[in-house]
């Protein structure tokens, strides 16, 4: 790969390092979309923690897709999107996307979609631990490319 490897991370996510990363002086809107574990999963059940797991080489080059896509459809003048697997505390960021630009417009755009297809495209699988167990909660179908 020739491009910018790190969407993937286990430890805990820097979103300071990410705002400095993503600013410089033609930069006229930022938008921040942060994903935290919530305490209380759909059936009102307190969540001890979640579970990411990754295809992690493939989850790389999605991450790297989509950001291109990104950039071609808006014009934005930086972009960093992190994912955590591994364990994640309630609280902590489990995805942050940071979009800048020149104005707020392509900065709100391309972070909604970025997000969008992370959390369809990007094969990363979630369980979630609550008192009652474990429970996978579904992610990325992976499915066969044609040739």
């Amino acid at each position: 790969m020739n491009h910018k490897l790190g969407y993937l991370t286990s430890e805990a996510i820097d979103v300071n390092r990410l705002i400095v990363d993503t600013h410089n002086g033609a930069i006229g809107g930022t938008v921040i979309f942060l994903g935290t574990v919530r305490e209380r999963n759909s059936e009102n059940l307190k969540i001890s923690q979640l579970y990411y797991e990754a295809y992690e080489r493939m989850a790389e080059e999605v991450f790297y897709d989509i950001e291109t896509e990104a950039r071609q459809k808006w014009n934005v003048e930086k972009i960093a999107s992190k994912h955590r697997i591994g364990s994640v505390n309630v609280g902590e960021v489990s995805v942050a996307v940071i979009a800048s630009s020149k104005h707020r417009k392509e900065a709100f755009g391309s972070c909604k979609y970025i997000i969008d297809n992370v959390k369809s495209r990007v094969p990363i699988w979630k369980m979630e631990i609550t008192r009652a167990g474990k429970k996978w909660l579904g992610g990325t179908l992976i499915l066969p490319t044609e040739k």
